[in-house]
């Protein structure tokens, strides 16, 4: 595993999601391994967010998420950083398969990092998709209303309140 260094702090926002097992518990464990990384601080945690799976198989339906973001200060590369966060998903027992919308004991997207982007096979920053999700939206707004990504042209709030979707996301009653 690389762990880099650019010498400076940047800061990334993370999202977290599971649904199987202990749902809480693999958000508060997954927070415990980022906040271990090398070079690299917590310094917020939305609220968390129960939501109904997105284009999964009539199976999986039923199998309900919670969404949260952490923001980290980091000095690891956004490879670096994906690299750890992958050793942190195979530790916790996530399992990738073809089946892009499988459950998932933990999932961790790296929305931004900085205001890098980047777009090859391993990473694309920011997240492709963040501004189409309201399970990523939400919980950063939470942390980080008028953080402007790269190519967004609006805050991140602004983006959540213009969102058409049907997809809810409820707030979770615990905290973590």
């Amino acid at each position: 595993m690389r762990g880099r260094s650019f010498g400076m702090m940047i800061e990334a926002g993370l999202s977290l999601g599971t649904n199987l097992g202990d749902r809480l518990g693999n958000l508060r464990a997954a927070a415990t391994h980022i906040a271990a990384l090398p070079h690299t601080t917590l310094i917020a945690r939305s609220g968390i967010y129960e939501t109904a799976p997105v284009g999964v198989r009539p199976e999986y339906r039923h199998l309900a998420y919670l969404n949260a973001v952490l923001i980290i200060a980091t000095g690891l590369t956004p490879d670096a950083l994906s690299g750890h966060i992958h050793a942190i998903e195979t530790l916790m027992g996530r399992v990738r398969t073809t089946d892009r919308f499988a459950p998932r004991v933990i999932d961790i997207d790296i929305l931004y990092a900085g205001d890098q982007i980047l777009d090859d096979d391993a990473l694309t920053l920011p997240h492709p998709r963040w501004s189409q999700r309201r399970f990523v939206m939400q919980p950063l707004a939470d942390v980080r209303p008028d953080l402007i990504l790269p190519g967004a042209g609006e805050s991140v709030a602004t983006l959540l309140a213009r969102h058409t979707g049907s997809d809810a996301a409820t707030p979770y009653p615990e905290s973590w």
